[in-house]
C-alpha cells in the first residue's frame, strides 16, 4: 500500500489561504482574517496560525502593516513551493528583518556539542550570532547561529543589527555557498535562567530545542543553529515515509 503523505497542519492552512487568494476569493488589498478567527476556522493552535501567515507573507501572499493587521497582496509570480520547510530551514530562509532583534554577536569557542555539528577540532572559535525572534512583540524562540570563521569572512555577519536577507541567501551570494541538506536534532528541556529571562517564561515550563546543521554536498558543515522554543507557543509536526 503506497504511503498517504498528510500535510503538516500549518501546510495545510497556507495551501487553503493560498487557494482563497489565487482563485479571486480573497481580492489584493483585502483584510485577511485575523489570527483568533483563522485558529477558530481551521481548529488549530495559534502558534500554527501564525507560521502559516509567516510562510506566505514570507512568499509575497500577503503583508502586514502594523496596528491594521494582514492585508492580501495576491498570487507570487514565481511561487516556492518548498519554502514552508522545518524549523531548521525554515530559521535560515527566513527574511530577518521585521521579526529578530540581534542581541549578541562575538567570536567564541562554541559548545561541544554545536562544535561537533560543525566539524571543529576543540577551542576553535566560531561566529555566534545570537536574536530573539518576536512576532507582535511576543518573543517566540531564542536563536543561536554559528558559523565557521572562514566562511563569515567578507560578511556582513559580525554586524549588530539583522541582515537585509535570509542567512543562507547572504552566504550563498557573499561566500557562493551551496546548500544540500540539513541534520536536525530536537531535545526538551527546561529553560536556564538567561532563556527564561529573555523569552519571558517560568523558569519551570519545557522548551524544544532544535539543532540544525547545513552542509554542502560533500557533507562539509556551512552553518550550525540551535533553536529554543517555548513548549506552549510552538506545535511541530511532520510527516515522512517508512518505505
Amino acid at each position: 500500500m503506497p504511503f498517504e503523505y498528510t500535510p503538516p497542519k500549518y501546510a495545510r492552512v497556507v495551501a487553503e489561504l493560498q487557494r482563497r487568494i489565487a482563485s479571486g476569493e480573497y481580492q489584493p488589498g483585502t483584510l485577511l482574517p485575523s489570527e483568533a478567527q483563522l485558529t477558530e476556522e481551521f481548529d488549530v493552535a495559534r502558534p500554527t496560525v501564525v507560521r502559516a501567515l509567516h510562510v506566505l507573507r514570507q512568499d509575497g501572499w500577503i503583508e502586514s502593516q502594523q496596528g491594521k493587521g494582514r492585508f492580501v497582496r495576491g498570487q507570487p509570480a514565481l511561487e516556492q513551493a518548498d519554502s514552508a520547510g522545518r524549523t531548521g530551514a525554515e530559521a535560515i530562509n527566513r527574511d530577518p528583518r521585521d521579526t529578530e532583534q540581534v542581541l549578541s554577536v562575538e567570536r567564541e569557542v562554541p559548545p561541544n556539542r554545536l562544535r561537533v555539528l560543525l566539524g571543529l577540532d576543540e577551542n576553535v572559535s566560531a561566529l555566534h550570532r545570537r536574536v530573539l525572534v518576536h512576532h507582535e512583540g511576543e518573543p517566540l524562540e531564542l536563536l543561536s547561529t554559528w558559523v565557521p570563521v572562514d566562511y563569515a569572512a567578507g560578511t556582513d555577519l559580525e554586524a549588530q543589527e539583522p541582515l537585509s536577507e535570509s542567512l543562507r541567501r547572504h552566504l550563498e551570494t557573499r561566500r557562493g555557498v551551496k546548500f544540500d541538506h540539513v541534520v536536525e536534532q530536537i531535545t526538551a528541556r527546561n529553560p536556564t535562567p538567561d532563556e527564561a529571562r529573555t523569552l519571558t517564561m517560568p523558569a519551570d515550563a519545557p522548551v524544544l530545542v532544535v539543532y540544525a546543521s547545513f552542509r554542502e554536498h560533500s557533507g562539509q558543515p556551512v552553518a550550525a543553529l540551535c533553536v529554543v522554543l517555548p513548549a506552549d507557543r510552538h506545535e511541530l509536526e511532520d510527516a515522512y515515509s517508512l518505505a
